[in-house]
């Protein structure tokens, strides 16, 4: 893989992405969600979740570029998933960070239900975010026309009508994304009350935020409390399609805000989409395992299965939908896994 070195005359130098990971990269969330699809509607999160990550693990390794885990799936002693400072890759190529979640909505698939998506980001060594110990994080979305009004600070009734005025529209047009939880009770009534749309979750809220910045997706904001990994991969796909993100570290206890501290990290502090993600050169894939307001789910046929992706890059401001369809016999006997 070619790559521009930052010192000249030194093979062993960081170097940053040179090519579209991103196109790279979907075939590694197709792989992903192709085997956590065997799953949709089984019952078992944690059956369809491991799927998904050792399909996500084996093709990695395939990706030319020196990888290193920032946002995984908790620390290495809970391997096998994919793991925080997990290294990646081949071991050639660019230096990266790189934020994963396999199968992002995995309740979504035991139970058969919309949104489910296998998601990875990559961006430049040194600028993603890590949350330390927060596990949540509060958060809006939005898609352009909206990330220069928004104050995560200010109250949902604030926000939606700042949002509404910017898109010259009615509050009672916009249609809020807001994860189904006792701790969104006021916010939910709140964002009725000044006239929204409030469409209930039950997980995954990755791709509804990516959807906030997607015209046609019928999301105009994704608001509420929700992991802080899913926001860091917000940020990075909404860098590369123009929307944004602001957020705030949502510690559960004085324990937990006090670890924050002691880790140097400031839990109240304004997270902008470049505060998740600094980086110039950030990559993002993902691909539908449930259909969803992004993504349609893998669809399997009698000689095959068809996957519906996206591929974004920030350098350029490209976005590709990726229609593929696999020939599961040769990939089965090509990967010594099973996708049907």
């Amino acid at each position: 893989m070619a790559v521009a070195e930052q010192t000249a005359g030194s093979p062993d130098a960081p170097s940053r992405p040179d090519r579209n990971l991103a196109l790279e990269m979907v075939r590694v969330t197709e792989a992903a969600a192709m085997s956590a699809a065997r799953w949709i509607g089984r019952g078992d999160k944690n059956a369809a979740d491991q799927a998904a990550v050792d399909a996500m693990r084996l093709l990695l390794d395939t990706v030319s570029m020196r990888g290193v885990v920032v946002i995984g799936e908790g620390e290495k002693d809970e391997a096998p998933m994919l793991y925080n400072g997990e290294e990646v890759g081949d071991g050639s190529g660019a230096d990266v960070d790189v934020a994963v979640d396999p199968l992002e909505g995995t309740r979504l698939t035991a139970l058969g239900q919309p949104n489910a998506i296998a998601v990875i980001a990559v961006a430049e060594r040194g600028t993603m975010f890590f949350p330390g110990a927060a596990v949540y994080m509060e958060k809006i979305a939005v898609g352009p026309q909206g990330i220069d009004v928004i104050d995560i600070n200010a109250s949902p009734t604030e926000n939606v009508h700042a949002v509404a005025e910017a898109k010259r529209c009615s509050p009672r047009d916009l249609s809020v994304v807001v994860l189904e939880r006792d701790r969104h009770d006021d916010l939910i009534a709140e964002l009725r009350e000044a006239g929204a749309k409030v469409n209930l979750i039950r997980d995954g809220d990755v791709a509804p935020a990516i959807a906030a910045a997607q015209g046609g997706t019928g999301v105009d904001m994704l608001y509420g409390v929700g992991g802080t990994p899913e926001g860091v991969i917000s940020a990075a796909a909404l860098k590369c399609v123009g929307g944004g993100i602001q957020g705030k570290l949502w510690p559960r206890d004085d324990e937990e805000r006090q670890a924050l501290v002691d880790e140097g990290i400031d839990p109240d502090r304004v997270l902008t989409t470049d505060d998740l993600v600094s980086g110039q050169d950030v990559f993002v894939a993902a691909t539908g395992v449930t259909t969803g307001a992004l993504l349609r789910g893998v669809r399997y046929l009698p000689n095959g299965a068809v996957t519906d992706s996206i591929s974004m890059r920030s350098r350029s401001g490209t976005v590709r939908r990726i229609e593929a369809h696999h020939d599961v016999e040769k990939l089965e006997k090509l990967s010594g896994r099973e996708y049907h």
